[in-house]
């Protein structure tokens, strides 16, 4: 694992700082600063909810907004508020009668999303629509992959588990984020190089990772996080190249431990993803 450090300076200065003063740390500076991160970990963990801000880009695929809480003590949970604001979803929403707003539910194996009025005038009355994370995958492609890795990308554990498994992060330095001191940490996922080895991560959660990078098409992630004096991220972001294009995520975290609320909407309201597919082909084939 090495280690780089940049002063606070622009933007391009700081680049270049990081460029020309690249380090092989010692043994104890990788233990330090692994270390570190399992502590961030731990105690992310341990709060297992907070407030999410954040916008996500995906290539040509989607550009949104969202606002809202999320849990992670056992998977993705909580609910949100989703904006599209560009892309082919967004088009989509709007050729259906939708403006783009809409609500998003949070489970551990898929969530559901309240497609309106319109959605509901051409699905005998029901207003969501539900989806399978493993469904998502084998109908919709590299979209479907793309939409889980949004998913997945929300809670902040995440971010801390990609850098101990980088073992090419750096301790950037001190930083205010929205009036809040941090520490701003960074490194690159080479997915072909992940190792358990100085992480901390053990074999099934660093399994999970790789697959849902290699699923969603990504060779290599830059992750960067923002951590508080209490050891909790309150900004992180996310860029890689997928199979749908850039993607690009910045998400904002405060209120830790507040009350999560994800309760399913009712089956009679609610038509699934697979089955949506499925009536889509039928109208495709009788079309053709």
């Amino acid at each position: 694992m090495r280690t780089r450090t940049a002063r606070r300076v622009g933007p391009a200065a700081a680049v270049a700082v990081a460029l020309i003063s690249v380090t092989s740390c010692s043994g104890a500076g990788t233990a330090d600063l692994v270390a570190a991160l399992r502590k961030i970990e731990k105690k992310t963990d341990g709060v297992s909810s907070a407030k999410v801000e954040g916008t996500i880009e995906m290539g040509d695929l989607m550009s949104m907004k969202q606002t809202g809480v999320v849990g992670w003590a056992d998977g993705l949970s909580g609910s949100m508020q989703i904006t599209y604001t560009g892309g082919s979803m967004a088009g989509v929403l709007k050729q259906g009668g939708g403006n783009g707003a809409m609500e998003a539910r949070y489970y551990k194996d898929g969530y559901a999303v309240n497609m309106g009025d319109a959605f509901a005038a051409q699905t005998g009355g029901k207003h969501w629509i539900s989806y399978r994370y493993a469904d998502m995958a084998e109908l919709a492609g590299a979209s479907g992959e793309a939409m889980k890795q949004q998913m997945q990308s929300a809670a902040p554990n995440q971010g801390v588990r990609s850098l101990l498994a980088s073992g090419d992060v750096e301790k950037v330095g001190e930083e205010d984020v929205r009036g809040v001191s941090t520490t701003h940490y960074s490194g690159t996922l080479d997915v072909a190089e992940l190792t358990g080895k100085d992480s901390g991560l053990d074999d099934k959660q660093l399994a999970e990772l790789k697959q849902q990078l290699n699923e969603a098409g990504i060779s290599t992630e830059q992750v960067d996080i923002w951590v508080d004096k209490n050891d909790l991220l309150i900004k992180k972001t996310e860029r890689a190249k997928m199979k749908t294009g850039e993607m690009n995520v910045t998400m904002y975290y405060s209120d830790y431990g507040t009350k999560v609320s994800a309760e399913k909407p009712p089956a009679a309201d609610t038509a699934t993803f697979t089955d949506v597919m499925k009536d889509l082909e039928k109208s495709v084939a009788q079309a053709g």
